[in-house]
This record gives structure tokens, C-alpha cells and sequence, in this order.
């Protein structure tokens, strides 16, 4: 069961946050919720509820009261539904449902990929006449395991700033792009091919170069299309934010929170990497666990990264991120977030992500290229 359940796509989310009430607060409604980890963290998020049909975007906390386990938070929008009648519903990372709530135009773009094409945003920056250093660079945006497009919509902005064109991308098993053959994810090891694709449309479509944004298992893939793919060397920079960089010790980690036996995760990691477990596991291929242990692979990192990470994250542990930029500090920088937990780095702290990213950036595009003549040099 743990093993098929770590290549299972997720289909539908349990809503398991009680709406306690909605009051009238002073600038308008608010929200009564259980105080727990998630609930009382500060930042902004959406509050999805109706079997996932609807959205609402939670705000600032009003109040937290200890004694009776509640939070009182800000309602900023009510994207569709009647929050007033839901009874439960779900905090999540991502905040708008669509780039037009988020003040964004975007295009509607198909990627071609195996069994037909991905839905992807197309969203440019708006014109202007001051340089920017990022124009004719593409932002590929690749969101986690279990979210959608939407997850990325927070760093449109910072892409924007930069000049950079967004390109939001799905891939197969999302629930927006067509299924594998055998409907089972690859934790990054087949699912690179659908953002190669992604990549192709951007050059194709007149970008110069990419810059690779994952989320968490979306940091995966990331990692492994600048390992695999032969556009790799099309990548000026990648920006991740809590990702995978060793699904060996999150598979660990997992089987702790679970209170699963050493041995029943240990079997779990051999029935995913290896044949003999495809029976029970339902995967086409094994998946090869040690190419995704990026510590272990460290000096195979070869363009330069960003990682932002809490050091709260309950799913996937920040020891890993760390121990890369240790092992790669040439080409790897690590900034630790606290109170995140899982991907909401830039919901706790969105100016700090925003200009860490833009910082980062800025850096990397300025420099030169790698084998680029310097000036001075003749090529």
C-alpha cells in the first residue's frame, strides 16, 4: 500500500478544515477556522471548499484564541460559492484560481506530449521602456505533485518584473495533461519529457533561453530534464522552492510519520525501483530511486540554483536541499524559510521570496554564459 500509494496520482483532496463560521469583521467577512499548524500560520492562501468546486482567499489573522482552538481571518475574495453555507474545506498553498483572478492575461497554450497535448498559461510581461534582463527569457513553471498550474501563478510577478514571458505547464498524471500508459507517476523520471516538451514550444515560440521553476516533486522534474534533456544546455537558471532533491529520504521520512517499520519502507523503496514490485505497484518501468538522490549527485548540478526551503516542512525535509548547496556551493544557494512548512515559503514571506528570486536571477542572467567568450576575448 505505501509503495503504490507514493506513484498513485492524488484525484481529489479531502476538505478536512471545519468552517466553524463567517462573521461580518470590520473591513468585511471573516472567517472562524480550528486553530492548528496550518491554520495559524500567517500569509495568504485559498480555502477551497465544495468538493473542490469553489475558492475563497483567506487573509490576514484577526485573532487566535488558545483557550478555544480557534483563528478568525481576513476573507479578501470569494471567487465562486457561498462560504457562508460550507460546513468544511481545504487551506491551500496556491491563492488565486485563475490568472484572472490574479490580475493576470494570460493565453491559452496546447504542448504537444504523448496521448494528445497539455493545457499550458502563455502569460508576458507588460511593456516597458526601461531594459530589463530578462526579456526574450522564458519562466517554465512546473508545479508539485498532486497541484496544478496554479500553483505557479504566485511567481508570475517576479517573472514579470524580471521582463520574462511565463509559461505555466502541466504534465502527464495532473489531471490537465493526458495520462501515462500505466496512470502512474514517475517521480520525475518520465515526467521531465512533458516539460522538455514545454521547453521545445518556448524555443520554438522565440525564447532565447529558459529558466526552470519547480515546487516541490515539480523540483524533481526540473532536476531531471537539466540532467536528461538536450535543451538542457537552454537553461540559464533554476528556482525551486521546497523541492524533491532525494525521494529516498522523503519515502523515509514518510514511512516514520506514518508509523511504518523500517523494513515495510525499506521493502516499499525496492518494489518502486525494482520489476519484480510492478505487480503491485502498477507502474510500466521501475523507477530508479538513485538518480533522483541529487546529494549523492551533487557535482552532476551544473546550472546555477536556487533553492528556498522551510525548515518546517513536514513533507518533504529540508536536510537534503541544505546538504546540496554544501556539496555544490559553486552552483547551488540554499535560503531556509521558517514557519512554511510544505511550498508556502512565498505565502508566508512573499516580498523576501520575490526579491531573493529577482536577486538570484539578476546575478545568474548578468553573467556570462558558460563557454561564452569573456570581453576582451576573442571567440
Amino acid at each position: 500500500v505505501f509503495a503504490r500509494a507514493v506513484v498513485t496520482p492524488v484525484r481529489s483532496h479531502a476538505e478536512d478544515t471545519e468552517v466553524l463560521a463567517v462573521v461580518d469583521g470590520a473591513d468585511g467577512p471573516e472567517v472562524i477556522l480550528p486553530a492548528d499548524q496550518y491554520t495559524t500560520v500567517p500569509g495568504t492562501y485559498s480555502l477551497v471548499f465544495g468538493q473542490g468546486e469553489h475558492v475563497a482567499r483567506i487573509g490576514a489573522i484577526r485573532s487566535h484564541d488558545p483557550r478555544d482552538g480557534t483563528v478568525q481571518r481576513v476573507v479578501e475574495e470569494v471567487y465562486s460559492g457561498d462560504l457562508r453555507a460550507a460546513a468544511r474545506g481545504r487551506l491551500t498553498g496556491y491563492v488565486y484560481p485563475t490568472p484572472a483572478d490574479a490580475g493576470l492575461e494570460a493565453t491559452d497554450v496546447e504542448v504537444p506530449v504523448p496521448g494528445g497535448v497539455a493545457p499550458a498559461w502563455r502569460i508576458d510581461p507588460a511593456p516597458s521602456e526601461e531594459p530589463r534582463p530578462a526579456e526574450g527569457i522564458w519562466a517554465v513553471m512546473v508545479h508539485g505533485r498532486g497541484a496544478r498550474r496554479t500553483e505557479g501563478l504566485r511567481a508570475v510577478p517576479t517573472a514579470q518584473r524580471l521582463g520574462m514571458t511565463s509559461l505555466l505547464v502541466s504534465y502527464r498524471n495532473d489531471g490537465d495533461a493526458p495520462d501515462a500508459g500505466d496512470a502512474r507517476y514517475g517521480l520525475g523520471t518520465t515526467e521531465w519529457e512533458d516539460v522538455e516538451a514545454a521547453v521545445r514550444l518556448a524555443l520554438d515560440s522565440g525564447a532565447r533561453d529558459v529558466v526552470l521553476f519547480g515546487w516541490s516533486m515539480g523540483g524533481a522534474i526540473v532536476l531531471q530534464f537539466a540532467d536528461r534533456s538536450d535543451l538542457a544546455a537552454r537553461v540559464r537558471g533554476i528556482v525551486l522552492t521546497g523541492p524533491v532533491v532525494d525521494w529516498m529520504d522523503v519515502l523515509r521520512h514518510q514511512a516514520r510519520l506514518n508509523r511504518i517499520p523500517e523494513a515495510v519502507g525499506l521493502l516499499g523503496q525496492w518494489l518502486l525501483s525494482n520489476r519484480a514490485g510492478r505487480f503491485v505497484t502498477g507502474l510500466a518501468a521501475p523507477v530508479d530511486l538513485r538518480a533522483l538522490d541529487w546529494v549523492t549527485r551533487a557535482d552532476h548540478v551544473r546550472v546555477p540554483t536556487l533553492i528556498l526551503h522551510s525548515e518546517d516542512d513536514e513533507y518533504v525535509p529540508v536536510g537534503p536541499s541544505m546538504a546540496l548547496a554544501e556539496r555544490n556551493p559553486e552552483l547551488v544557494r540554499f535560503v531556509r524559510f521558517t514557519q512554511a512548512r510544505h511550498t508556502r515559503e512565498q505565502n508566508v514571506d512573499p516580498e523576501r521570496w520575490d526579491r531573493t528570486v529577482r536577486g538570484f536571477l539578476r546575478a545568474v542572467l548578468a553573467a556570462p554564459r558558460p563557454g561564452a567568450p569573456r570581453p576582451g576575448r576573442q571567440a
